[in-house]
């Protein structure tokens, strides 16, 4: 939370000055009381029984609450929400080549992409387009960005590991989708899940320099831990598939984006969730000041009516 107009927050300060005056004045009245000692007695004949001592301070208690939340009224109090971007569109690219079935994360790479794909995807705004771009040996799916997100999972659900690493030409495929030779394309954002190095095809950060031009920034998240393998069969020995996050940074820095590594399932589904909550959206400042405002209105006026009701006269 911040305050548009803080410098009313000073006036909190006159929350415990009142508090002290209060009870000063409680010893001074003290000094001077009546000193009777039927008090309670005649105050029981004229129909008047003295509340509790806690009840006497009832009211003054929510009168102190009621100013002390006017003031932050006053100071304009204001909350960040996230609101969708007009036809923003995202596109989730997908490493599925053959390293993606080792099994160091569970219960296997493509399968931990995959659950990690649809939490993204349940995090995006309804309003976002969202596009698709799997590859292996080429990029070989390709689903323009569409307002019904059930398509992109239906394509996400069906891939399976096979054949090498085409990073560049995948970006390349999606910064296509998102731009269609305009230079004045409506907003997007691309995120890249890839397992391990680029072994084919142009250069991924040189696509990567291609996106910050035309203001597309690429996410990226290296899968994997530095000593998975990946197991060919019984005669043969593990062939090792180390995730290569400092290229996944590269990506990322080069376009703008942000780079994260997941070693984990939950690690991978929770980077993901984070996406999904911010892509396609933007902070925006709104004021809760009417809202706040009425609220001491509310304690304010409980405050003066349990004063009245409390309040006990000897006749």
């Amino acid at each position: 939370m911040s305050f548009a107009a803080a410098d009313w927050l000073a006036a909190l300060l006159l929350v415990p000055l009142a508090l002290a005056l209060g009870r000063l004045r409680r010893r001074q009245a003290r000094r001077y009381a009546l000193r009777f000692s039927a008090a309670g007695t005649l105050a029981r004949a004229a129909g008047e029984d003295r509340p509790g001592r806690w009840r006497a301070w009832v009211p003054a208690a929510v009168m102190l609450l009621g100013a002390t939340v006017l003031v932050l009224a006053l100071a304009r109090p204001q909350i960040t929400v996230r609101v969708p971007v007009p036809n923003a569109a995202v596109v989730l690219v997908l490493d599925h080549s053959g390293s993606m079935a080792s099994t160091d994360v569970a219960p296997d790479r493509i399968g931990a992409a995959i659950d990690a794909g649809n939490t993204l995807i349940g995090e995006l705004p309804a309003e976002v387009r969202l596009g698709f771009v799997g590859f292996g040996t080429t990029p070989d799916v390709i689903q323009a960005p569409v307002s019904d997100h059930a398509v992109t999972r239906r394509i996400l659900d069906a891939q399976l590991p096979g054949g090498g690493t085409d990073t560049g030409p995948a970006l390349q495929d999606a910064l296509t989708l998102l731009h269609g030779g305009d230079p004045h394309h409506p907003p997007g954002a691309i995120v890249l899940l890839s397992d391990g190095a680029a072994n084919l095809g142009v250069s991924p950060v040189t696509v990567a320099a291609q996106a910050r031009r035309e203001r597309i920034p690429i996410d990226t998240v290296a899968l994997g831990t530095p000593n998975g393998v990946l197991d060919v069969g019984p005669f043969s020995q593990p062939i090792p598939v180390p995730p290569d996050p400092a290229l996944m940074a590269a990506i990322a820095r080069t376009s703008g984006g942000r780079s994260f590594t997941a070693r984990t399932a939950g690690a991978l589904s929770s980077i993901y969730s984070g996406l999904g909550s911010q892509l396609g959206s933007v902070p925006v400042r709104r004021s809760i000041a009417p809202e706040v405002l009425l609220l001491a209105g509310l304690l304010l006026l409980t405050g003066l009516l349990s004063s009245v009701r409390t309040r006990t006269r000897v006749a």
